[in-house]
């Protein structure tokens, strides 16, 4: 016993020095990329060095929508303050049982029309369609019978007019530079046949016609929290692979494709829980199997502002179902793992999102196991293993800060010193025992999989936007 003990916590503290080595490396490596593309952007804004145009893409924005009735209004108005010239609004209320298609006909005063729509992806038959015109841009909202939101994106797709569709949600708010920012990978390359946004939380900012007004870490802790935990993520890992082709997701909060080439591939599935990355990944196999060339980008200064959970009941639904989906997907796209025809795809993309993504809970668990175990052993060298966490958790706090003010610098957005000291707290926190309260989450998601395996995802809404 003692043997297979000493060869048991031996190796086990191997593995998770190299786990950690690992990771500690990939996050170094994604914020330092991260921030210097940042900081080279904002050198080309200063000296007026940015592509500048007069052609515009029309751009059709999907906002699939359940039970909205709090945001939609919010919503819809503040996607017609955005500064871009050719652009429709379509909204799909999902079977709602609530007033959210009475509430946006009475408030934009749309008529109901017929009007036939052709059947490009699967989706549910439209109940009733409804169309008005505001400041000259076309609100369509389409009620049709619940089939979840990748049924609803698939119902957007097919009753849209332009090349390109923007997907968001319905609780989401965009600058009004949003779209112009997230075309310009296009304008760049004709190859790209998606883009992704960056995502931040809604209950931090205030809006003005477009415009940050004001921004804040809210009191709520969970809230604040999340809003580190966004920036590290977003800007990491999401840049770093985007310099080779190799994100796997693109947010359904904010992302833009292109029309005919999801099509094609058959559209949004609508019997998984992750629809979002589940496209993404079907278009990287779709145009590598059919040997096109094609660039699947991320545009960081493309926002989009997004309510978060702030009860932790809301934020347990989210990350549970955020963690099924991810299974769905890694399941349904096993071939691709280390799988030459998909280059770096199959590799580097493929392993980080299997074992850092999808694994990671149940390997930080069983660390945390471990150490308690060896503890109770008397096995545990307890002034070494306080040590290294500590300076992991100082490593990982001080990359989440750097991630955190590059953004506020990057924006232009000024915080007060409480909030800086707030930040800071909040940093080590996050990465302290956040990210264990995640990992808990995320190990417990399979409880109950069959019975919402297709529900919406829901959070409590609240009104915080300004639009006037």
């Amino acid at each position: 016993m003692t043997q297979f003990s000493t060869y048991f916590f031996t190796g086990t503290g191997i593995f998770f020095l190299v786990y950690l080595l690992l990771y500690a490396s990939y996050l170094f490596a994604s914020v330092t990329v991260g921030a210097f593309r940042l900081y080279k952007l904002e050198k080309m804004a200063q000296i007026k060095n940015e592509l500048k145009h007069e052609f515009y893409f029309p751009v059709s924005i999907l906002v699939p929508a359940y039970n909205e009735e709090v945001t939609i209004i919010d919503s819809v108005e503040s996607l017609l303050n955005l500064k871009y010239r050719l652009y429709e609004i379509i909204v799909i209320d999902d079977g709602s049982s609530d007033r959210t298609t009475e509430l946006m006909v009475d408030h934009f005063q749309m008529k109901k029309v017929s009007r036939p729509i052709r059947r490009m992806v699967d989706c549910e038959m439209q109940e009733a369609v409804y169309e008005c015109r505001v400041k000259n841009i076309r609100i369509t909202l389409i009620r049709k019978k619940n089939g979840g939101k990748g049924d609803a994106l698939n119902m957007g797709i097919n009753a849209s007019e332009y090349p390109y569709f923007l997907c968001m949600d319905a609780d989401s708010m965009l600058q009004g530079d949003s779209i112009e920012r997230i075309v310009q990978p296009i304008m760049e390359d004709d190859d790209v046949v998606a883009v992704g946004g960056l995502i931040r939380i809604a209950q931090c900012v205030s809006i003005e016609n477009g415009e940050i007004s004001g921004y804040h870490l809210p009191w709520n802790l969970l809230l604040s929290l999340q809003a580190m935990e966004y920036d590290r993520s977003f800007l990491a890992s999401r840049i770093l692979l985007d310099s080779f082709n190799g994100n796997l997701i693109i947010s359904g909060a904010f992302g833009l494709f292109r029309k005919d080439v999801v099509a094609a591939a058959g559209g949004y599935d609508r019997q998984t829980l992750g629809e979002d990355m589940e496209l993404v990944v079907k278009l990287h196999a779709f145009c590598r199997n059919n040997n096109m060339k094609y660039a699947i980008r991320y545009e960081p200064n493309a926002i989009c502002w997004s309510q978060a959970p702030s009860s932790f009941k809301d934020l347990k639904s989210q990350r549970r179902r955020w963690h099924l989906g991810l299974f769905q997907c890694m399941t349904k796209y096993r071939h691709l793992f280390l799988n030459r025809h998909y280059g770096l795809l199959g590799t580097v993309s493929y392993i980080y999102y299997l074992i850092y993504e999808l694994w990671s809970p149940v390997i930080e668990l069983f660390g945390l196991f471990t150490v308690v175990l060896a503890a109770l052993l008397g096995r545990l060298n307890t002034g070494f293993m306080l040590k290294l966490y500590v300076l992991y958790a100082v490593y990982g706090a001080i990359l989440t800060m750097t991630a955190f003010f590059q953004r506020i610098y990057s924006q232009n957005v000024r915080i007060s010193v409480g909030d800086v000291f707030k930040a800071c707290v909040m940093c080590v926190i996050e990465n302290v025992f956040f990210r264990l309260l995640l990992d808990f989450i995320r190990c417990t998601a399979f409880i109950g999989y069959k019975r919402h395996k297709l529900a919406w995802g829901k959070i409590k809404r609240t009104r915080q936007f300004e639009n006037t």
